[in-house]
């Protein structure tokens, strides 16, 4: 029998934008069951609600995907909401897991975890020296708290559990609703509205300057996949791409795809966050073999592809 034959999969956030394609990937695999619990009937901040959700289903495995997120601008509007939801439904899933008799926790957190200033590329390693960069901090901490539950279980009741931390995803689907999305669908639909509505000038927070790395989310699914099989460790793993590009850069490569041609201006009064991200993935393929295989460039133009036809 392979990892996944004849189990009942619960998979947290599995109507969301990284959850459609983990279980799009989980449907070849030969489970008995794949559960995706709707936010309506199962609210995991409440721990009755998540009690209930496992005495319902009774899943062998669970992959924790469900999270509040946003960018920069949302985790500045709402650092308390996006420290406790996202804690809540952490550390009352995980324990309902143990609780219920699940064979293996897939947690999954987020670099926003890391030092503000973590040396680059980022290792596993120094995840813990220091304070994440302000603005998403109470979103990163109560993500690590996954680690933490991971660790400490292990340590006291042997529960198999392991935790992940994707860099910045993008990719068909994702969220482009201004009030609360992230850097690349945010600048793909002001790009693409720009070019409709004849503007001569597109405004972009910060400098410019601060650097990020970026995964395609069908890559991260694979990766979920794999260490899901594979991987039966505490320790943490990053899961990247390894590359690193500067705002100022992603916008004008966002900007020639999509055909806007006017001015791109800076705004400095407005945050960076983190000054540079760029993730070490050594662990991830010496312990489970993943290496990512979507290129950059030929990512964003099957996400600009998606919006333009869901969207225009």
């Amino acid at each position: 029998m392979t990892f996944w034959e004849g189990q009942k999969v619960l998979v947290t956030g599995g109507s969301g934008f990284l959850g459609i394609h983990v279980v799009n990937a989980l449907k070849g695999k030969n489970c008995a069951e794949i559960i995706v619990p709707r936010s309506k009937e199962y609210d995991l901040v409440d721990n009755s609600r998540v009690s209930a959700m496992f005495a319902a289903f009774k899943p062998d495995i669970v992959i924790h995907l469900a999270a509040v997120v946003g960018g920069i601008g949302a985790n500045r509007k709402n650092p308390g909401k996006f420290f406790y939801d996202n804690l809540m439904m952490g550390v009352q899933t995980f324990e309902q897991a143990r609780l219920h008799g699940v064979k293996k926790f897939i947690g999954i957190g987020t670099i926003c975890s890391y030092p503000k200033f973590t040396p680059v590329p980022f290792k596993e390693d120094d995840l813990w020296n220091g304070y994440p960069e302000e603005t998403n901090a109470p979103y990163g901490l109560a993500k690590k708290m996954l680690l933490v539950q991971s660790e400490a279980y292990r340590q006291q009741y042997d529960f198999p559990s392991i935790f992940l931390m994707p860099v910045n995803l993008y990719g068909p689907g994702d969220n482009f609703d201004p009030d609360s999305s992230h850097v690349i669908p945010a600048l793909i639909r002001r790009c693409t509205e720009a070019v409709l509505q004849g503007k001569k000038e597109l405004s972009v927070w910060g400098t410019g300057n601060a650097t990020r790395e970026f995964l395609y989310v069908e890559d991260c699914a694979e990766a979920i996949i794999l260490a899901s099989e594979h991987y039966d460790s505490s320790a943490p793993v990053n899961i990247g791409s390894g590359m690193e590009i500067s705002i100022k850069n992603l916008v004008r490569l966002i900007a020639q795809l999509t055909g806007f041609q006017g001015d791109i201006v800076f705004d400095p009064t407005k945050p960076d966050g983190q000054p540079r991200r760029r993730l070490d993935t050594t662990r991830a393929k010496k312990q489970f073999g993943f290496v990512a295989s979507t290129q950059f460039e030929e990512g964003l133009k099957k996400t600009i592809e998606w919006y333009k036809a869901a969207y225009c």
